[in-house]
């Protein structure tokens, strides 16, 4: 039973996802938001809001455990950002370089992908240093820094985003049931409706999530930690970057890696901002690994996607590399 309800946690917060994802989307396109923010912004929020919201559940149950799961949640995503989902979109690229006008190419707002990029670097990076469990009187300056930073990281964002995102690249929004929905904008009340109830599904989803995954852990009689930072990731980020992998093969690079390097700055500050001023941060020997691996993807991805602006084949089995190598470490 424990298995069956941790698999229909996992519905709920997919469904809720996509959901608000589609309505974040749309309302970019209603505020006039380059493809740029849309990528690195919205869809990012979007696709790691349901990340974010199982820590957050976590860090308020009063469960056994419970601030592990947090953790393994907080410190997982970035990682499998970084690395597996970085894979899987340079693999698209090569599967598709036929396809794609530019090939292996970078078609992408350089300014702001190179951004997200150093903010994940020098953000996670300091995540890591912080491991060691600091007292509270330097946890908390450095998690309101956290918050702050993606304060201004999304000011940024903002004012130079790019071009404006056209409705070809947006599915219809799923509470407009107009028949010319697919040649019509929806009204903005419809998005904020969709998006509240998205959230919604995402809270209730986190909610079962945590309560099953603790009960497993205990059964298995394995540390919670380490199921949550394979599988919460697995779970709920990974499954919400295929718009990814599907815009990478139409050429559609700046969302495709705006969606997936956005989604790095915020794992990267909001959530480990939190997991800072709320828990005590003194984390395993697994999660230093998971955060040392994912520094090294950052880096591959930085080199690979800004310096070379190319797909480059090494690059893309290093990833995968780095990813095989944290299951292998975990499983020992």
């Amino acid at each position: 039973m424990e298995y069956f309800l941790l698999l229909i946690s996992f519905a709920i917060v997919l469904a809720g996802a996509l959901l608000f994802t589609n309505a974040v989307e749309w309302l970019g396109h209603v505020l006039g938001l380059g493809e740029g923010a849309v990528g690195s912004v919205l869809a990012a929020v979007g696709t790691a809001t349901p990340e974010t919201l199982i820590a957050i559940i976590a860090i308020i149950s009063a469960e056994e455990g419970s601030e592990d799961v947090a953790i393994g949640a907080i410190v997982g995503a970035p990682f499998l950002l970084g690395t597996l989902a970085m894979g899987l979109v340079g693999l698209f690229a090569y599967l598709y370089r036929e396809r794609r006008t530019q090939g292996v190419e970078l078609d992408t707002h350089g300014p702001t992908l190179e951004r997200d990029l150093l903010f994940f670097l020098a953000f996670f990076a300091i995540a890591g240093a912080l491991a060691w469990g600091p007292p509270p009187g330097v946890r908390v300056p450095f998690g309101i820094v956290f918050l702050l930073a993606y304060v201004f990281y999304v000011r940024r964002t903002l004012l130079s985003s790019g071009d404006v995102q056209g409705e070809e690249t947006l599915d219809p929004l799923y509470f407009d049931r107009r028949s010319d929905r697919t040649t019509g904008q929806p009204p903005a009340i419809l998005c904020v409706l969709q998006l509240l109830v998205g959230l919604g599904a995402m809270v209730g989803g986190a909610h079962l999530f945590v309560e099953e995954l603790l009960k497993i852990a205990d059964s298995l009689g394995v540390e919670a930690l380490v199921l949550a930072l394979v599988l919460a990731p697995l779970a709920t980020e990974l499954p919400e970057k295929v718009n990814s992998f599907f815009w990478v093969r139409e050429g559609k690079d700046a969302l495709a890696l705006g969606n997936i390097s956005g989604a790095m700055v915020f794992q990267s500050t909001i959530p480990i901002g939190i997991g800072l001023i709320f828990t005590d941060w003194s984390l395993s020997a697994n999660a230093v690994v998971s955060i040392v691996l994912g520094l090294v993807g950052g880096l591959l991805a930085y080199e690979s996607l800004h310096r070379a602006g190319r797909f480059k084949l090494p690059a893309v089995i290093g990833w995968f590399v780095l990813y095989a190598a944290f299951i292998v470490v975990v499983v020992v």
